[in-house]
């Protein structure tokens, strides 16, 4: 094993130490009764677990995640390349984005749910939103600062649009995706855990809300815990796709 490797592993084991022990602290100053110390938590966490309750809202959650940066990529990488090799594509759609990216995505939930039901479609939809256009920015400016030397070769070698997206565009491009993800997941979580309060009775975001309004604390944390787990499984996932894409990368 690396030294870097060991030295990570060391590093995300004393941060888990240090958030479980201030967690602790702050239940002990606040109050029990409202923040369960953290093998409170973790009890009622594997409690859900064991009913399998836990197991379907996290599903649930990530399902619809999934959903959405599925989506997101797909449109988003091609339209983000094509703005970046094509200036008068950036010229034509950039204002449009720039008008639309700032827009707090979450403000059309209720749009989304008459336009698509009450269903996962609108949560999808609405996670959609939210990555496509910082997918499409962040693949635009990754291009735009490829050397242009590596443009001036494709021309010398003569190089057709296909073989040159396949060997050029697409690999420079991929880097902005993967980081792009990494932001989304975290920012898609949070708009999931508001969205899923509405119209569902399964998902992460239902289960945390529903506790609390049933003065629940435990099983409240317990979908916390959930939560933090499914959005940090999402970025390994992120990572792992990175590094079999993009091996020239090497170790994130």
């Amino acid at each position: 094993m690396s030294a870097n490797r060991k030295s990570s592993r060391f590093n995300g084991l004393y941060a888990l130490a240090s958030l479980l022990a201030f967690w602790w602290i702050l239940s002990i100053i606040i109050g029990q009764g409202f923040l369960p110390p953290p093998h409170v938590a973790a009890v009622e966490f594997l409690n859900l677990l064991r009913e399998g309750n836990l197991l379907r809202h996290s599903m649930a959650s990530f399902l619809r995640l999934a959903g959405g940066i599925a989506g997101a990529s797909l449109l988003g990488l091609p339209l983000g390349i094509a703005l970046g090799t094509s200036r008068r594509v950036d010229r034509l759609l950039s204002p449009l984005l720039y008008i639309l990216y700032p827009l707090p995505k979450i403000a059309f939930l209720p749009l989304f749910l008459l336009l698509f039901g009450l269903g996962n479609a609108s949560k999808i939809v609405l996670l959609f939103t939210v990555m496509f256009f910082q997918i499409v920015l962040a693949v635009r400016d990754g291009l735009s600062n490829l050397p242009v030397e590596y443009r001036r070769v494709a021309d010398s070698l003569n190089i057709g649009r296909r073989r040159r997206f396949a060997t050029l565009y697409l690999p420079a491009a991929l880097p902005g995706l993967f980081a792009a993800l990494r932001i989304s997941v975290g920012i898609g979580m949070a708009v999931l855990f508001f969205a899923e309060n509405y119209a569902t009775d399964w998902g992460l975001g239902y289960l945390v809300m529903n506790s609390w309004t049933m003065v629940n604390y435990p099983r409240m944390f317990a979908g916390i815990i959930a939560l933090g787990l499914v959005a940090a499984g999402s970025i390994l996932l992120v990572d792992l796709a990175q590094r079999v894409l993009c091996p020239w990368l090497g170790e994130t």
